[in-house]
């Protein structure tokens, strides 16, 4: 193992440990935005995490996941502040 394949493997580690750290907040997060902003923490994490792997591995077919996991993050993200905010994910009728 060279250099740059063990800072791969450090900065895996430490994307890893701050994974961790934001799904238990996710899980013991008091209120319902802490809980949304760890599990966007997370989805974050997990694309950096992707592009580490793709990088050490030298495939570039990771990359085009991660992109997709960043979109279907951002879409998730928006669609649970909607259904908190309006506790329904279908148009309402204007009263």
């Amino acid at each position: 193992m060279n250099n740059i394949d063990w800072m791969f493997a450090i900065t895996a580690i430490g994307i890893l440990l701050t994974m961790s750290l934001a799904l238990t907040r996710a899980i013991c997060g008091p209120t319902v935005f802490d809980r949304v902003l760890a599990l966007n923490t997370f989805g974050t994490k997990t694309v950096l995490f992707i592009c580490v792997v793709d990088f050490m591995t030298t495939r570039d077919d990771f990359l085009d996941l991660a992109l997709l996991y960043s979109l279907m993050n951002f879409i998730g993200m928006v669609a649970l502040l909607r259904f908190t905010h309006d506790e329904s994910l279908a148009d309402q009728e204007p009263a």
